[in-house]
C-alpha cells in the first residue's frame, strides 16, 4: 500500500516496562522503537510515565515513546503528548496484533482497538485518529490461553523477530 507522508512528530511503542517483559510478544512495540533510536542515535530519558527519546529522520524530529504504565494504562501518556503540541493524527502507534499471523505487519489510520487493552486505553484518553503498525504475533488455539502467549517471550534469536522489527521500521519510514 502506498502512503502518503505526514507530519509525524511521535512514535509510540507499546509494551510493559520490566526486564522480565523485554522479549514479550506483547513489548515488539518497545522492540521497534528501541531498534529506531539505535538506528537514528537516540538516546532514552526515563521517567515515572514513559521513556522517550529525540530522533531526526529526514531533518524532521521525533520523539519516540516508550510508556512506563504497563500495556492497559498506555493512555496516560496522552497529557505528556498534548503537552507537546502533539496532535492524535501525528502519532504512530507500534503494537503486537493477535489478530495477524505472525510476522505479518500492517499499516492502517484509525480503526477500532480489536480487543488490544492498551490500544483501548490510547482510544479512551486521546482519540483513535492515529496511525499504528500492527505487528502480527499470531495466536494460540484456545482462547484461554491468550494472556498467557502475549507475555511469553519470543524464541531466543529468532530470526522472524529481527525481519518483523525491520518491516515495521520500514512501514514506519514509508509515513515519514
Amino acid at each position: 500500500m502506498d502512503q502518503e507522508k505526514v507530519n509525524i512528530k511521535a512514535i509510540i511503542g507499546l509494551g510493559n516496562p520490566g526486564s522480565q517483559f523485554s522479549y514479550n510478544r506483547h513489548n515488539i512495540g518497545f522492540l521497534v522503537v528501541d531498534a529506531l533510536a539505535d538506528e537514528y542515535n537516540g538516546s532514552w530519558k526515563k521517567s515515572d510515565l514513559l521513556e522517550n527519546a529525540e530522533i531526526n529522520i529526514d531533518g524532521k524530529n521525533i520523539y519516540l515513546i516508550k510508556p512506563q504504565t504497563f500495556m492497559n494504562s498506555s493512555g496516560k501518556i496522552a497529557a505528556w503528548l498534548k503537552k507537546k503540541g502533539i496532535q492524535l493524527e501525528e502519532i504512530i502507534v507500534v503494537h503486537d496484533d493477535l489478530q495477524r499471523s505472525f510476522g505479518k505487519v500492517t499499516t492502517r489510520f484509525g480503526g477500532s482497538a480489536q480487543g488490544h487493552n492498551g490500544i483501548k486505553s490510547i482510544m479512551t484518553l486521546f482519540g483513535s485518529d492515529f496511525y499504528h503498525v500492527r505487528c502480527g504475533i499470531g495466536r494460540p488455539e484456545n482462547k484461554d490461553d491468550v494472556a498467557g502467549y502475549v507475555l511469553s517471550n519470543f524464541a531466543e534469536g529468532e530470526i522472524a523477530v529481527e525481519k518483523m522489527i525491520q518491516e515495521a521500521q520500514a512501514e514506519i519510514l514509508k509515513l515519514i
